[in-house]
């Protein structure tokens, strides 16, 4: 049975990254989604192989964007990619990757759909990747393949597989960054944990860094439930000790000389939250205020909890608590303006 406004909660999802905590858990559960099928691509790049793993194609598109498909031997499949080249293709450049919210990206909530971030970064000497696909997965190494999400080993392809062909087939530095909004705030800070040293820099953009005490895993579970996932084929039942080995907010001290931008705002009305006509209408704005409202926060109060435990591992990071603004993709943006000088610089190894 349907619940009251459960459409409406998941068009704000949507629009909102679709981190999802236990006040909205019902509503979202009500509508499962599935996830859309990766673009079909014409090969025109070079077969680059790490452990099995390989490039398949390349596709440019109407902009300077290009469709790229990467077979990930962890998972099995093709996984689809955005990549925005450099600004000089053929020379060296760092790597810049962006993960999606919960969607993966799909239904229009992604970096490229709802930001600026192709004109942005057009000037700059830096690739960005963003992979499309694992809704609801955090990005994670699942224990066993889900039913309906099927195999999860986005930590083992994002850390492992794809850097390798990524520098490879884009003239790498070997220099990486890494952020997200939403969910995979909790994934890139999770990522760099897994892998020190890959990562010269994180942004972590409205994110819950603590995953494995019993508000972190309530959300964790919402999350993915929203997306018909069983959490327990992730890290296990919540006893399991899987959970506190993939808790960023108890390892954080694996993030100790990596430059972090971290941001959240309050969930009250910011300056941001009006309505803008390529994005949305005015029933949306009302969804983004109030269900927006609610899930920044909740992702505030989690952002204090994680200055508070840097600060007591005397690691350094840059902290950006906004006044105001809601769980919102117009935030996120700005989020990418403000922190990428700092990202820029970290790369650049200055």
């Amino acid at each position: 049975m349907a619940v009251p406004g459960a459409r409406r909660a998941r068009r704000s999802l949507l629009r909102c990254g679709g981190f999802a905590v236990p006040l909205l858990a019902a509503a979202v559960l009500a509508t499962p989604v599935s996830a859309a099928p990766a673009p079909a691509l014409t090969p025109d790049g070079p077969g680059i192989v790490q452990g099995g793993s390989r490039l398949v194609a390349t596709n440019r598109t109407a902009s300077r964007a290009l469709e790229v498909s990467v077979y990930s031997a962890a998972m099995r499949q093709d996984i689809a990619l955005t990549v925005l080249p450099a600004k000089d293709a053929a020379a060296p450049a760092p790597v810049l990757y962006l993960l999606n919210g919960s969607s993966g990206g799909d239904l229009g909530s992604s970096w490229l759909e709802q930001t600026d971030v192709l004109d942005f970064l057009a000037s700059e000497q830096v690739t960005v990747v963003i992979p499309n696909g694992g809704a609801g997965s955090y990005y994670a190494d699942w224990r066993i393949d889900d039913p309906l999400l099927g195999r999860q080993r986005w930590t083992t392809f994002l850390t492992r597989e794809l850097p390798p062909i990524v520098n490879a087939a884009f003239h790498g530095t070997g220099a990486n960054a890494v952020a997200g909004i939403s969910m995979a705030a909790t994934s890139a800070l999770q990522l760099a944990v897994a892998e020190p040293g890959l990562y010269r820099a994180v942004g972590s953009y409205s994110g819950c860094v603590r995953i494995s005490d019993p508000r972190g895993q309530a959300a964790v579970a919402a999350v993915v439930g929203r997306w018909g996932g069983d959490p327990a084929n992730m890290w296990g039942p919540f006893t399991d000790p899987a959970w506190s080995a993939n808790d960023a907010y108890l390892h954080a001290d694996q993030l100790r000389g990596t430059l972090l931008y971290i941001t959240t705002g309050t969930g009250l009305p910011g300056p941001l939250d009006t309505v803008d006509p390529a994005r949305d209408t005015p029933g949306e704005l009302l969804d983004r205020i109030t269900v927006g409202g609610v899930l920044e926060a909740i992702t505030d109060e989690c952002t204090h909890q994680l200055r508070d435990r840097l600060t007591e591992l005397e690691i350094p990071a840059t902290f950006d608590f906004r006044p105001a603004g809601t769980h919102s993709w117009a935030y996120w943006e700005q989020d990418l303006h403000n922190s990428w000088p700092l990202f820029r610089d970290a790369l650049a190894g200055r």
